[in-house]
């Protein structure tokens, strides 16, 4: 259920009134639409991608957080806010107290997202790639808050894997070890984000949008340790980033990376923009094609949810799209 205190009053109109009569809702990242594409690129995609949502029957939900209040749905100048805004930092789950605390205005990222949407009452969340664990652990310790905040959150996010910058391997097992249910859509082999496939086996593979709905009612009526379900849709191959040039420039880009001595978080935006401009812009294309693909995913199974909820009929679907 919504939480009834400070997140309630945060909520957009149209999330809240969603939520309070079971209509399907999904949840989006902002940090996209800060910090991941170029302007007025950035804006227009999300606007497109509220659409997808809306036109699979859902309700989007986009999280930021704006002059220190937690927004969870954002109305049209909200979302040009965060597009155009220079002052709009990177949040994640960490970072929300002292945003909140301070006033500042903040993009979401995985785990901020998740946290808000999962304390707002919203089951199904879209992104592109989760973060992991970083090549080299065993000398930087390097994880992302992603993997242990998904750990304690009951939502169901919908991804293409891991970056591929990150250690697949490596953050398939701390999501094992971290009672994270993993699902491969159609799919028996990890997503790559950038490609179709990691090369790493999937225990477990759905094939509709109800089976997943099925897994998260599962989930619920076992009770135990809140966790998230993490939903891998490959991004389709005829859209993926060219195998290839894709292993060729991530092995330059992180050679480039250890030779300038780039560490901490300043890595992964590094080998991205790198990737990007040896890509001639591919791996960008590749990257939205996944979100797309995400977004129109996670709007099903949303679907998918509430109507196995029972709170929810197919003339709600027709009036809410409309």
């Amino acid at each position: 259920m919504p939480d009834t205190g400070t997140t309630a009053s945060q909520l957009s109109p149209e999330v809240r009134e969603a939520l309070a009569t079971g209509r399907p809702v999904v949840a989006l990242e902002s940090t996209i639409i800060a910090h991941g594409l170029p302007r007025p690129r950035n804006l227009a995609v999300a606007e497109e991608l509220e659409g997808l949502v809306r036109s699979g029957g859902a309700v989007p939900a986009t999280v930021a957080v704006l002059d220190g209040r937690p927004r969870v749905g954002l109305d049209k100048d909200e979302l040009a806010r965060v597009a155009r805004d220079d002052s709009v930092r990177k949040l994640g789950h960490r970072d929300l107290a002292p945003a909140i605390a301070t006033g500042a205005s903040g993009a979401t990222t995985v785990s901020a997202t998740a946290f808000l949407a999962a304390r707002a009452g919203i089951r199904v969340f879209a992104t592109g790639g989760l973060g992991g664990v970083h090549r080299g652990w065993a000398e930087t310790q390097d994880e992302s808050a992603d993997l242990r905040l998904l750990a304690r959150t009951r939502i169901t996010v919908v991804c293409a894997g891991v970056k591929s910058i990150l250690d697949v391997p490596a953050t398939l097992q701390r999501l094992e070890t971290l009672g994270v249910p993993l699902l491969g859509y159609g799919t028996d082999l990890f997503p790559g984000f950038y490609l179709s496939s990691s090369g790493e086996p999937v225990d477990w593979t759905v094939r509709t949008p109800e089976e997943v709905a099925a897994v998260m009612g599962a989930q619920d009526a076992l009770g135990g340790p809140a966790a998230a379900i993490v939903v891998a849709n490959p991004v389709p191959e005829a859209d993926q980033l060219d195998p290839a040039l894709h292993d060729r420039v991530l092995t330059e880009a992180l050679a480039a990376c250890a030779e300038r001595g780039v560490s901490g978080q300043a890595v992964t935006p590094f080998l991205l923009d790198l990737l990007m401009r040896r890509t001639g812009g591919a791996s960008l294309e590749a990257n939205l094609a996944a979100v797309r693909g995400n977004v129109r995913l996670a709007a099903r199974i949303a679907v998918a949810a509430a109507r196995k909820n029972g709170a929810w009929a197919e003339g709600a679907r027709t009036e809410g799209a409309g």
